[in-house]
């Protein structure tokens, strides 16, 4: 034990974690609604494969098993939701496997993960099997995202990207449904508006200012455009859930602020100007590893150490 004083809370991982569980349940309910029993089954596929692949591994080293916390269902959710539902329910367990072990028990479990183990689990599995991750069926019908349709400059309805009545992965439609969990975390005080607000707020300045230059043809601050791109894909779902991760997020305010305009930035430069129409999981996943560079010099000075020379 460290000497005095010391700060009490009753505020748990375990806590923290069923909270974002809590938050996520609106766009897993919608995204089930929405696709069907398949989006069900990935689901539960992910969520129990995550779980199991953390328990065995504690079993096996002889460590203390820590399924309790919930970052492992938290995991699982978030790799479902980020799963297209016509992709097989071995490759969501797949991609829980790799999340777990690799990305988080390989590298010390709960807190020394270097990236979001949810993003490096769909990483892989994007750069392993492209075909079925970035394959997309929507009422019986094989066609592409909002996001693919306007990167080529064809109309996109905004409301239906609103509500969430479109192709896309299980849990990135419905932007409703998906604000409703972020002010569940934000009244709860689980998270606030630092990183978010400021990936959000960097990615329409970006959109806006250089929309213009793209195969789209649009105006300078084109507010459909800026609406289609805010509401389509995993933006919402990545500023709100997973930039926010505690472990591969910055601790320092002004790092905060950073690292959230350096999402924006490279979500829009992908976006724009990259191969893909989308670009959320690769941002995160290059902000996490940039967080130890920017909290170093972001880190402010100890009290009493005066100003600089």
């Amino acid at each position: 034990m460290s000497s005095s004083p010391h700060i009490r809370s009753k505020i748990t991982s375990s806590n923290i974690m069923l909270l974002v569980v809590v938050a996520l349940l609106p766009s897993a309910a919608f995204g089930v609604w929405n696709f069907g029993l398949p989006a069900l089954i990935m689901l539960i596929s992910t969520t129990v494969s995550a779980v199991l692949t953390e328990y065995i591994y504690e079993k096996l080293m002889h460590k203390k098993v820590t399924i309790n916390d919930f970052s492992a269902v938290v995991t699982g959710l978030l790799l479902g939701l980020n799963m297209p539902a016509t992709a097989p329910w071995w490759m969501g367990a797949l991609g829980s496997v790799f999340g777990i072990l690799i990305v988080k028990q390989l590298f010390g479990g709960l807190g020394q993960n270097f990236m979001n183990p949810a993003l490096g689990a769909r990483c892989f599995l994007l750069i392993s099997f492209t075909g079925p991750m970035t394959r997309f069926i929507y009422d019986g019908v094989t066609g592409p995202t909002p996001l693919a349709l306007l990167k080529g400059g064809e109309a996109v309805d905004t409301m239906d990207m609103l509500i969430g009545t479109v192709p896309g992965t299980i849990g990135e439609t419905s932007v409703i449904a998906i604000i409703i969990g972020a002010i569940l975390l934000i009244l709860t005080g689980v998270i606030d508006l630092r990183i978010p607000g400021t990936y959000i707020v960097s990615f329409v300045l970006f959109v806006g200012i250089f929309g213009q230059f793209t195969e789209a043809s649009v105006g300078l601050f084109d507010p459909q455009y800026i609406t289609a791109h805010l509401c389509g894909g995993g933006l919402m779902l990545g500023a709100w859930f997973m930039a926010t991760d505690y472990v591969t997020a910055p601790i320092t305010k002004k790092g905060q602020y950073v690292y959230g305009a350096l999402l924006g930035i490279l979500t829009g430069l992908f976006r724009l100007f990259g191969g893909s129409a989308e670009g959320v999981s690769y941002a995160i996943i290059i902000g996490n590893l940039l967080v130890p560079l920017i909290e170093r010099v972001t880190l402010p000075k100890p009290f009493g150490k005066g100003g600089e020379k």
